[in-house]
């Protein structure tokens, strides 16, 4: 199963999605079956590690994405991916407009996932401050928490 996770950017959200789900999928022993990665919709920081504070927040939270760095998404990760999740509508709709009706991920929202009552969007911490990240990374652990449960549900013999 791979998962691509998507913010504008990929220096705060998506990366600490990337972080987060690797870890809570090692945590419930899906690591071996679920591959992840991130980007963003726009090319602004490519190449660039992390935000400070998404560093900060996913280190607070057991999981290291200092080593991660910006890319943008490619046509072919629509093909490669199974899931494309993105945090808020905006990028969903610019990627949306991006994929080939060919394409074989699934597009959607993270929180989709979410079993609990919450926000369908994951608001952009950048501008924010340091409090930001702390809602955004509750908000992401919520989606890949259902996420993990639908693969595990998904893997489930009949």
């Amino acid at each position: 199963m791979r998962v691509l996770f998507v913010c504008l950017g990929n220096i705060c959200r998506s990366p600490m999605a990337e972080g987060l789900f690797r870890q809570m999928s090692q945590r419930r022993g899906l690591d071996s079956r679920v591959e992840v990665d991130s980007c963003g919709v726009g090319d602004y920081h490519v190449g660039e590690p992390p935000d400070p504070r998404a560093m900060r927040e996913a280190h607070h939270r057991e999981a290291d994405i200092s080593e991660l760095r910006g890319r943008v998404i490619r046509s072919d990760d629509f093909e490669r991916f199974d899931y494309i999740l993105c945090m808020d509508e905006d990028n969903l709709q610019a990627l949306r407009r991006m994929a080939p009706e060919s394409r074989r991920a699934h597009v959607g929202l993270l929180m989709d996932f979410a079993h609990e009552d919450t926000s369908a969007e994951i608001g952009d911490p950048y501008f924010g401050n340091t409090d930001n990240f702390g809602h955004v990374a509750d908000q992401i652990e919520a989606g890949c928490q259902g996420l993990l449960d639908h693969i595990e549900y998904q893997d489930a013999p009949d």
